[in-house]
């Protein structure tokens, strides 16, 4: 055994020591960094300096290091495409295609003009120079996801423009030291467009097959997270293949799966709780390791250098982000939020600094060689990345708080409002499916979740609340995977039918998601000889509801809050598309708006498409109700066409991947139509590998139901 001596020599090389030091920084950082209002991001970044080797020398910046900063560096830029609320990105890529032109061409210009006449650089450097002006880092995007405005207008316009400026800024590194070094040939640019619209197409059309298929098939947890990881480590690898920098092959495998990992996903959850709590930490950590104070006094050419670096490419990111600002109307603190963002240098910084250091064009008659970038640039590149660093931090951060606080203001919760939905648990094997929907539908602010297990109170067997609680036990881990907290109810009573009203009135339940009935199927009654769904005189018998049980029909006829019933086939996020249909006067029903809203937040969650079957009134109310973000499309059908021809044509049409809604009525209320009452039947015969939700709406009675019936 090794003295404990040989153990703490430095730099460490004791493994366990060298982790258990970096984990206590990343620990400790924002317990100190909190008093004195430095943010944490730069705080990892100057305790990384002190315990580099340009500091006290206690870590080596080792292959160990630098395996865990790049997989922290590709996180976040993963992260940031994983993230981006889709349709808005779409609707802003012509706002992210001008910033990034922008952001790419104010700093390409300072540069080259700083190179030529400031440093006297030859052209080719300037021009590198420049693409190193150019280039950026979202190094600060764990704010602005920790303070949860993602979906912000100007941080969507500023990740889409990181990529598209750090992409011209390697091209240019590319052919810049193509052109240097006289490598370039007549199939160069054939060969590299070619290469690059290979990488793309793979990404972000496979990808997403590959993850649908894995998903459906795959339950497991470490599974899908260790899944993703190869996605973003394949997708950095083509990147590279290609001739781009990994780093937009991350981002690109980020868009790929961000309609397949919702926000509030259990996965997502995971994945951002191990980037935050590992990788980032040990990129940020990495890049202090970089910077050496003592560049401060090695010599005046590389204090000039980094002073007209760090001038100019701030001036010109805030330019950048000032034309943004007025090309788009954006507040100032969308401004100071874009600037943030677009200021930091880290990654595509440190790959051109590198090359070009490593690029000799020649030697002196001394024996020197002449590098394409020379020492002083490298020295001043590292000075770069901490001042930049430090502004990106501190700017993201005063937009982005307040951002997040006038949101606060501007949406705050009514009083006595709320979604408080009960998801009942019966079957272990339905419980994460039921519990899934009742996040995905409902809004994570004003959402409170209950898990309700109910037990015959003439019932006195100790296995029976011992498997009662493993139920409940199973929907709080659930809900706990998402990050989400659920409230769990073992309820004594006659039946569950008692239970589940009773807890309805005492907790003001507003949803009430609910799993198909399990017992044998009786058979589908009432169906005519031609597959049609009324059958003679259409009449509603009570035989219709054997599919979904006994318990059920008692519960909708007790409970008037918006109900689910659920059928999953297959994972929520591997759906592509939403089909509802709608019955007449549906939008005469008090519950209209409600059950519209819980569907297509549900749809903007998961990234899917939602098409609405309906007749012409009730189309022109869903297209009153349509959210800004929503990706919607309306199929008109006849008023006079029945459910016994709509329903069977509907199914015919479903692919693999959708997901069908009915939405119900019921009995002898507004929007309720013969044949309803078979409609679960019919259903569940026909539709074997869907997965089907049938929704019952709040609903009036009394003399307003009258009115409208009149």
């Amino acid at each position: 055994m090794l003295p404990l001596a040989a153990h703490i020599a430095l730099p460490l090389e004791d493994p366990i020591l060298k982790f258990l030091l970096i984990l206590v920084i990343i620990l400790a950082a924002p317990l100190l960094l909190n008093k004195l209002k430095i943010p944490y991001l730069l705080g990892l970044i100057i305790a990384g300096a002190v315990i580099g080797p340009h500091g006290f020398n206690l870590v080596l910046r080792d292959s160990s290091i630098i395996l865990s900063g790049t997989a922290g560096l590709l996180y976040i830029m993963f992260t940031s495409g994983l993230e981006l609320d889709m349709t808005d990105f779409r609707k802003n890529s012509w706002r992210s295609l001008l910033f990034g032109c922008y952001t790419f061409s104010v700093p390409l210009l300072f540069g080259i003009l700083a190179g030529r006449y400031l440093l006297g650089f030859g052209l080719y450097s300037s021009i590198l120079l420049a693409g190193l002006f150019a280039s950026q880092t979202l190094i600060a995007y764990p704010i602005v996801s920790k303070l949860g405005i993602t979906r912000d207008r100007a941080v969507n316009i500023a990740v889409g423009g990181t990529v598209i400026t750090d992409t011209l800024a390697l091209l240019l590194l590319t052919v810049i030291v193509g052109m240097a070094t006289g490598s370039m040939d007549d199939f160069f640019w054939y060969r590299l467009t070619a290469s690059i619209i290979a990488c793309i197409a793979v990404i972000l059309l496979l990808f997403p097959y590959l993850a649908r298929w894995f998903f459906k098939r795959c339950s497991d947890n470490v599974a899908q997270y260790i899944f993703v990881l190869i996605m973003v480590f394949l997708g950095a690898c083509l990147a590279r293949f290609a001739g781009l920098e990994p780093i937009i092959g991350a981002f690109l495998a980020g868009l790929a799966l961000n309609r397949l990992i919702p926000r509030t996903s259990p996965l997502m959850n995971r994945i951002g709780f191990v980037g935050n709590a590992i990788f980032i930490p040990f990129f940020l950590i990495g890049v202090g390791m970089l910077i050496d104070y003592r560049a401060f006094f090695s010599d005046w050419q590389s204090l000039k250098v980094a002073a007209v670096m760090i001038v100019l490419v701030t001036l010109a990111k805030y330019l950048a982000a000032y034309l943004t600002q007025k090309s788009f109307r954006l507040s100032a603190d969308q401004r100071t939020l874009l600037f943030g963002l677009s200021s930091a240098h880290v990654a595509a910084t440190l790959a051109a600094v590198m090359v070009g250091y490593n690029v000799i064009l020649g030697h002196t008659p001394a024996g020197e060689p002449i590098r394409l970038l020379n020492e002083s640039v490298l020295n001043g590149t590292i000075l770069m990345i901490l001042a930049t660093c430090t502004v990106s931090t501190f700017a993201t951060q005063r937009g982005a708080h307040n951002i997040a606080a006038k949101g606060e203001q501007s949406h705050p919760e009514p009083m006595g409002t709320g979604e408080h939905v009960l998801v009942p648990v019966s079957h272990a094997e339905d419980i994460d499916e039921l519990v899934g929907l009742g996040i995905a539908v409902t809004k994570q602010k004003h959402r409170s979740l209950y898990a309700l297990n109910a037990i015959d109170n003439r019932i006195d067997d100790p296995e029976v609340q011992k498997r009662s609680q493993k139920l409940l036990d199973q929907a709080v881990s659930a809900a706990a995977a998402a990050n989400i907290h659920m409230h769990s109810l073992q309820r004594y009573d006659v039946n569950i039918v008692n239970a589940i009203v009773s807890i309805v009135r005492e907790r003001n339940i507003t949803d009430l998601v609910l799993g198909m009935h399990r017992e044998a199927n009786a058979p589908a009654s009432g169906l005519s000889d031609d597959g049609g769904l009324l059958g003679t005189g259409g009449m509603l018998n009570s035989g219709n509801f054997s599919v979904l049980g006994k318990t059920i029909p008692d519960v909708l006829a007790h409970c008037n809050v918006t109900t689910f019933i659920y059928r999953a086939m297959q994972p929520l996020p591997t759906v592509r598309r939403h089909v509802v249909l709608v019955p007449r006067k549906a939008e005469l029903e008090a519950g209209f708006q409600t059950w519209v809203l819980r569907i297509r937040h549900l749809a903007h969650d998961t990234g899917a498409k939602l098409v609405f079957h309906a007749i012409e009134p009730t189309i022109d109310q869903l297209r009153k109700k349509r959210c800004r973000n929503d990706i919607a499309s309306y199929v008109v059908h006849p008023a006079e066409e029945s459910w016994d021809k709509l329903l069977p044509r509907l199914l015919e049409e479903l692919r693999d991947d959708d997901c069908l809604w009915i939405v119900m009525s019921r009995r002898d209320r507004i929007s309720y139509q013969p044949g309803m009452g078979r409609v679960p039947s019919y259903i569940e015969e026909r539709l074997i590998h869907n997965n089907f939700i049938l929704v019952y709406p709040v609903q009036a009675g009394g003399n307003e139901e009258k009115m409208y019936l009149a």
